[in-house]
């Protein structure tokens, strides 16, 4: 039958990854076809990848659309360090399309110096609380690699592609949210990145999704001051950070680490949230600080900002968080900081001119 018609499919291949087509990334390194039955190789950035079997399945359906094929083999293999350095400097990201119909007021994110105290907790609290307040809101989950957003929120829907961008879903209170977890086929699937791609992606869910017109995004950071954090200071334009701790001293120490990343970009700092400060116990009513005294009001006097909130250890948030209604919970602290949030946040958005270059953490 002739390659041409082959090759013609599987130009329409696009790696769900990079957004271009296989062809383009030059993922194609082996194709034979005899009396019907064909067979690709293609070559990935990583055997792990956890899209690999979308991606073949795409191949696939795109290679049994050719007259005359009969039956289609999909090989996958990995490119050399070489190869991967040669692509990954080849993705240059361009303005999203989407960017020129939205129309975000105040861009806030809520950052940690390590994972595991609660940061996507704080972030879907303030877009709830401030979603109670009638403000419009959307959530960008940045935190590529460990997304939590659509589980916290109990949001299911995938993205929907459209003329204008990407329509990210709702949740059952009207908060959009954009995060990668949407687009895995299972919850559980890794996403094994390299900080370009995890950088790129972040770009996308800013310039290629149709937000519309929001009062205020939230963006979920992840954990630490690596590229993905940098990108989000630079390629948004950020309003401030909250910062989240909670009491342990280790913890104190990198929140310091982040507050020197948010000032050496010259990003506000908003304020600080305690995460699992004390407990309540249910008998006596007594609270107890499980992890040590709390250092809240320290952290928040060192570095002259306020103590915004001061979270419990509530049985009930996780609860609700594991069945996707965190939306129910109900905390005062955050209903102040939603009625107060126009004098906290600055007018003033930032100018960045700060490169990956110029950053250490010794700065």
């Amino acid at each position: 039958m002739g390659k041409e018609p082959l090759w013609e499919a599987l130009q329409k291949v696009y790696d769900p990854e990079l957004g271009k087509s296989i062809v383009e990334l030059k993922m194609v390194r082996g194709l034979e076809e005899e009396e019907g039955k064909v067979k690709v190789t293609l070559a990935l950035t990583t055997l792990a990848c956890p899209l690999r079997e979308r991606l073949a399945n795409d191949v696939k359906e795109a290679l049994e659309q050719v007259e005359g094929v009969r039956e289609v083999e999909v090989i996958l293999t990995e490119m050399s360090p070489e190869e991967k350095k040669a692509l990954l400097d080849s993705l240059t990201p361009e303005e999203g399309v989407a960017k020129r119909f939205n129309s975000i007021g105040k861009v806030i994110a809520v950052m940690s110096g390590k994972g595991g105290v609660g940061k996507s907790l704080v972030a879907a609290l303030l877009a709830t609380h401030l979603r109670r307040q009638n403000y419009r809101v959307g959530i960008m989950d940045a935190d590529i690699t460990g997304p939590s957003i659509p589980k916290i929120l109990g949001v299911k829907d995938k993205p929907i592609p459209a003329p204008m961008g990407i329509i990210p879903p709702t949740s059952s209170t009207g908060i959009k949210v954009m995060s990668i977890g949407l687009f895995l086929l299972r919850e559980e699937d890794a996403v094994i990145w390299r900080g370009p791609l995890i950088s790129r992606a972040i770009q996308q869910f800013w310039g290629d999704v149709f937000w519309g017109e929001l009062d205020y995004m939230v963006v979920d950071l992840p954990p630490g001051t690596a590229d993905a954090s940098l990108t989000v200071m630079q390629a948004l334009p950020l309003n401030g950070v909250i910062l989240v701790t909670s009491p342990q001293e280790l913890v104190r120490v990198i929140v310091k680490k982040a507050m020197q990343m948010a000032k050496h970009l010259q990003v506000p700092i908003i304020g600080v949230v305690e995460n699992m400060s004390y407990a309540i116990c249910p008998d006596t009513g007594m609270r107890w600080e499980l992890f040590g005294p709390s250092k809240g009001e320290e952290i928040a006097k060192e570095l002259k900002v306020p103590l915004l909130a001061k979270i419990p250890i509530d049985p009930e948030i996780a609860k609700l968080c594991d069945e996707g209604r965190v939306e129910e919970y109900h905390l005062e602290e955050f209903e102040v900081i939603a009625a107060r949030i126009q004098e906290l946040v600055p007018e003033v958005t930032p100018r960045f001119f700060v490169s990956i270059g110029d950053f250490s953490e010794g700065d």
